[in-house]
């Protein structure tokens, strides 16, 4: 028997009754609901604090803010001990280079072409952060065969592109556009001209106003769809101007501060859209705005916190990498999370205070208006389509478990046939400088053109080149050599820097196989006992090198994050099932997003859908930075789920009713709160940079499957074919762990039963 009240309960005339039932004292709340109800007494207090630390956070970024940086070589590597030698002894080689590539039908070396080639190159060698050009014209190899390309190198003063301002490499761009007339093409090539050509798009104002829609859908009232608007722009306001001051200690990329963008705004939206939903049930049930703030926070409140330590404890894996741009990254990740986290136990019951009486005001005059069931009992009633959902995944759960593997197997297989590497200019948009660029050097020069290797030798004697000289000879006649340039020396003369061309491209496995080559039988061969150390590097080097290191540290990743995880729930939810099926299931999850991520990489169909038209490589960090993140995530949704579930087997220690009310409970807010993520993480497919796209496309598509296949079908599905073991603990393991309770007390909150009204006397 079930009765319908509105979510509302300010102006009601029925009694409303503290947190709290018969004999449950105030000591009975939990440290969360005593924070959440000190912060609803104490708002304005709690207000003015974040307001202090956002001030304080930016007064701290502008006088102790350091700069983004990141090193993407293998340490100990061989592309490594080059980049380490032409920066302590060829620092004029050691810069970023940008490449200036000219086309003219007539010739390069006519008189006209000369002039203009000439002219361009002296405006460039003006231009801030350049430390020298090249004179392609007394430069041995940089005028094409034919005679109707050259290429010219442009040296910067910074080893790191992104330190180059944006603003200097437009004016680079504009410079080569100027130049160019009937009969005369220039296109500028580099990491520099890329990044500036790959621009903004704004996405962190796209995944807002995704989510804002989606929340006033959601709720219906524009008040509580702006509660988790609220957190989440506070601690993303907060964490952004803090991110300064941990880059000032640690190295972290450029990118990491989209990452922890992302992270801030979809769980912190995530978190309070949960505690907003509990927060309503709440009210529904009787309590007063305070009371229903504290009984959130001791129940919805010590799920977020799991969830969250889930993401830490995530992210923390990346340390294992042995990185220093994964390590940097973790941490301003973690840093975002930890401050989204912190906003939802404190600002959010403070905000409560101010609007939790009118938490269903202003709503929309669309759809209709949901109430919720109460049962006698006192807790909140599922709504009938999630319940007929809930009971039809019980009623074919063999079906269910079978079909939502299936479509995982399925997904995950295009990743069988990846591609691991960096994408280079050939993967940019046709319309690019840097495109152009890439393809007439390809054109003109060969495709090893695009990716020379760089040769870093210590002589044995100042001067001394008759070994390179040897072993130019030797490299000639090297399958897959295109060309050798001489050896050039640096001022002290006692390091020598050499260039080979590769017959086949970067990409290619060829130009690997190369690679290989050179380091393990020829260079050893030519300089057996010469007293001289050569080292291959280069960006195609350097490439492989972190990609090898990379796969090899996997399973350090893998093991420990799943190690943890499992921990961490089994604490939580004191069962073996539960976390060994959540591990299992994630592992799933994330195995389907990369098949996904390896399907558009491939540039067909769905490669356009997304604007990747060319078959593109994956960089090893990126299934490894998506493992990290995605398996936090996908245990905020476990949590989620499985703490309703272990709420309903406690009350009534029917494993199938658990379930069936565990899902109905949770399926709405596990929609909404996953809707939120997908438009969070799809807002940056829109950007031009690979990795971006690349890293957009995998999040989206994993919260897509993790909670649709994962959360609605498999995994009610295969808890209901477990039975009770769900709920098995040995005893010698329930005596050992401590009680976190993480489905809380709810039944110390619920109202008072009313005293049955005396029936009138009869006459």
């Amino acid at each position: 028997m079930t009765m319908s009240r509105s979510a509302t309960r300010s102006g009601s005339s029925s009694p409303v009754v503290a947190a709290g039932g018969p004999g449950a004292g105030p000591a009975r709340v939990g440290p969360l609901g005593r924070l959440g109800r000190a912060s609803f007494r104490h708002r304005r207090l709690v207000a003015l604090a974040w307001v202090v630390t956002l001030v304080a956070a930016g007064v701290l970024s502008v006088a102790f803010s350091g700069t983004f940086k990141a090193d993407y070589s293998a340490p100990g590597s061989d592309s490594h001990r080059a980049q380490d030698l032409l920066d302590q002894r060829f620092p004029a080689r050691s810069g970023d280079i940008v490449d200036v590539v000219v086309r003219a039908p007539a010739g390069v070396r006519s008189p006209s072409a000369r002039a203009d080639v000439r002219a361009l190159l002296t405006e460039l060698g003006s231009v801030s952060h350049v430390a020298g050009v090249e004179n392609p014209y007394s430069t041995p190899g940089s005028v094409s065969r034919d005679g109707r390309t050259l290429v010219a190198h442009i040296r910067l003063d910074v080893v790191n592109p992104s330190d180059v301002p944006v603003l200097v490499s437009q004016h680079m761009l504009d410079l080569a556009g100027q130049a160019q007339r009937p009969g005369l093409q220039v296109a500028l090539g580099g990491q520099t001209v890329e990044q500036a050509e790959q621009g903004a798009i704004g996405s962190e104002g796209i995944g807002l106003t995704a989510a804002a829609i989606i929340l006033l859908f959601t709720f219906g009232s524009v008040v509580a769809a702006g509660l988790p608007i609220l957190v989440a722009v506070a601690g993303l306001a907060v964490s952004s101007l803090l991110t300064g001051l941990v880059i000032n200690v640690v190295d972290a990329p450029d990118w990491s501060t989209s990452l922890a963008t992302m992270m801030c705004i979809g769980i912190g939206i995530d978190y309070v859209l949960l505690m907003v939903t509990r927060f309503r049930e709440w009210r529904a049930v009787g309590l007063s705005p305070e009371a229903a703030t504290t009984a959130t926070l001791d129940t919805a409140g010590r799920s977020v916190m799991v969830a969250g330590s889930t993401v830490v404890v995530s992210m923390l894996g990346l340390f294992a990498m042995g990185l220093s741009f994964m390590r940097g990254a973790a941490m301003v990740t973690i840093l975002s999370v930890l401050v989204v986290m912190a906003a939802s136990v404190t600002l959010f019951p403070a905000l409560l205070g101010f609007l939790g009486r009118h938490v269903d005001r202003l709503r929309l005059p669309v759809g209709r208006r949901r109430t919720v069931a109460v049962a006698v009992g006192g807790h909140v009633e599922p709504s009938r389509a999630w319940l007929g959902w809930s009971r039809l995944v019980e009623r074919h759960r063999i079906v269910a478990a079978l079909t939502g593997l299936a479509l995982l197997l399925l997904l995950a297989s295009p990743f069988l046939g990846v591609r691991f590497g960096f994408p280079d200019a050939g993967n940019d948009r046709e319309t690019t400088s840097s495109r152009h660029a890439y393809d007439w050097l390809s054109e003109g020069f060969g495709a090893g053109a695009n990716g020379p290797l760089l040769l870093v030798s210590q002589l044995p004697a100042r001067g001394d080149t008759s070994v390179l000289d040897e072993l130019r000879t030797t490299l000639a006649s090297v399958p897959g050599v295109a060309a050798v340039e001489p050896p050039r020396l640096n001022p002290a003369k006692d390091t020598a820097v050499m260039s080979v061309i590769p017959t086949t491209g970067p990409q290619d496995p060829r130009t690997s196989a190369l690679v290989h080559r050179l380091r393990d039988t020829t260079i050893p061969a030519a300089t057996q006992g010469s007293g001289s150390s050569v080292h291959v590097g280069g960006v195609t080097a350097a490439s492989l090198d972190s990609t090898h290191n990379i796969a090899r540290r996997i399973p350090l990743l893998i093991g420990g994050v799943v190690a943890l995880s499992m921990l961490l729930l089994l604490v939580s939810f004191r069962s073996v099932m539960v976390a060994v099926k959540a591990a299992v299931m994630n592992l799933f999850s994330v195995a389907a997003s990369y098949g996904v991520v390896a399907l558009v990489l491939q540039g067909g169909w769905a490669g356009r859908l997304v604007g990747i038209d060319t078959e593109t490589p994956l960089p090893a960090f990126v299934p490894v930075l998506m493992f990290a993140v995605l398996f936090g995530l996908s245990m905020d949704y476990e949590v989620f789920l499985v703490s309703r579930m272990r709420e309903a087997w406690l009350r009534s220690t029917d494993n199938g009713r658990a379930i069936v009310e565990g899902l109905a409970s949770t399926g709405r807010v596990i929609t909404a709160a996953a809707a939120i993520m997908i438009a969070v993480f799809a807002a940056f497919i829109p950007s031009q940079d690979v990795v971006l796209k690349v890293i957009g496309v995998g999040m989206a598509s994993a919260i897509f499957i993790d909670a649709t296949v994962v959360r609605m079908l498999l995994v009610p599905a295969v808890m209901h074919l477990l039975g009770r073991a769900n709920w098995w603990l040995p005893a010698w393991m329930d005596r050992g762990l401590p009680q976190l309770h993480i489905e809380g007390r709810p039944e110390i909150h619920l109202p008072a039963p009313q005293p049955a009204e005396p029936a009138a006397a009869s006459t």
